[in-house]
This record gives structure tokens, C-alpha cells and sequence, in this order.
């Protein structure tokens, strides 16, 4: 384990060798980059920012066709690992088409100058507006939801539990604050020895 002060010398001494080298750099012709990274590494990171960048790209049209392939697999391959009886199927019918989003496209978002002429209180409507909207969907969701949810064995429930426990922290992707994508804080400072 390496100590706190240990990381402090290094770190002091590794900037003051980026300050000494960067003196050197402005006087010596550019060399070519050298990467103490493995070659996969550095492939896996351009993949990634290039996946996030296609993302940036993407038609609108065609996310939403993706997202909707993306969920109907997850329904499907959740669906299977149920292993629904007959009995069951209306009810899932109803929970699937209840996780769907509405039919249509999103509804259109104001142009950005639209909205900055708003005045506040108008703004504040539109956006309690669209508010109402998606607490209105999430109440038909989870209530199709439950009525299915009561409609399981104690088996399914335990595999629905296993399977969409993370269904409902979608919005937190990305932003898991302290903790890692699991909710576990994973850079906890190491115990003691």
C-alpha cells in the first residue's frame, strides 16, 4: 500500500519533472506521442469516445428506433428468463405495453430562443407542464407494473427483482456521485494494515 505521503513525494515529483520536461519540450521539436498505456487500453478509450460522439450525431429518428430495439430485447429476454405461464400473458401484455413509450415521436422541445423570450413564470409552467406528463407515465407505468408484479410466483418475483433492480436508477448513468455504477463506493480509502 502506498501511504499518504508517499503519494504526496510522488506526485511532487512528478510535477516538478512535467515543469522541468515542459521548458525542454518548448525548445526541442515535437516528438512523436509515446503511450506508457497498453495499445488495447488506448483502443478500448478512442472506442468509447467515439461511441459517445456517434451518440452526439445520432438522428433523433434513429436513437429513438434504437432505444425501442433496445427495450423490446430487454423485454423479451426478460420475458424468457420468467418463463411466463399461460395464465400470466395478459398480464404481461399489459406491463409491456405499459413500458413502452407513448406511440410517436418525444414531443417536440421548444427551440432554446423560444424559450429564452418565455418570460420566467411562463417557463415555469412549460417546464411543470412536462413534468405532469412524465409523472403521468410513470404512474400508469408502475401501476402496470405492480398489477403484474402480483400476478408472479415467489420465484418470478425473485428473478423480476434480479433483473430490474437497476431499472430504476436510468437517469443516474453516468452520474453515480460517490459510488460506482452499483451504488458501492469503490475508491473508499483502503483498510489499514
Amino acid at each position: 500500500m502506498i501511504s499518504l505521503r508517499q503519494r504526496i513525494v510522488w506526485a511532487s515529483l512528478l510535477g516538478s519533472a512535467a515543469l522541468a520536461s515542459s521548458g525542454a519540450f518548448a525548445q526541442a521539436p515535437a516528438a512523436p506521442s509515446t503511450s506508457s498505456a497498453p495499445p488495447a487500453a488506448v483502443a478500448q478509450a478512442d472506442g468509447a469516445a467515439g461511441h459517445k460522439a456517434q451518440h452526439k450525431r445520432m438522428d433523433p429518428a434513429e436513437r429513438m428506433q434504437r432505444m425501442q430495439e433496445h427495450r423490446a430485447k430487454h423485454l423479451a429476454a426478460l420475458k424468457e428468463k420468467l418463463k411466463l405461464t399461460a395464465a400470466q400473458e395478459s398480464a404481461w401484455t399489459t406491463f409491456a405495453s405499459a413500458s413502452q413509450p407513448p406511440a410517436g415521436a418525444r414531443p417536440a422541445r421548444m427551440d432554446r430562443a423560444e424559450f429564452a423570450k418565455l418570460t420566467t413564470p411562463e417557463r415555469l409552467e412549460r417546464m411543470q407542464a412536462r413534468q405532469a406528463e412524465r409523472s403521468a407515465r410513470f404512474a400508469k407505468r408502475a401501476e402496470a407494473t405492480k398489477t403484474f408484479y402480483t400476478a408472479l410466483t415467489p420465484e418470478q418475483k425473485k428473478t423480476f427483482d434480479a433483473e430490474t433492480v437497476h431499472a430504476g436508477m436510468h437517469g443516474h448513468r453516468g452520474h453515480h456521485g460517490h459510488g460506482g455504477p452499483d451504488g458501492h463506493n469503490h475508491s473508499a480509502a483502503p483498510a489499514k494494515s
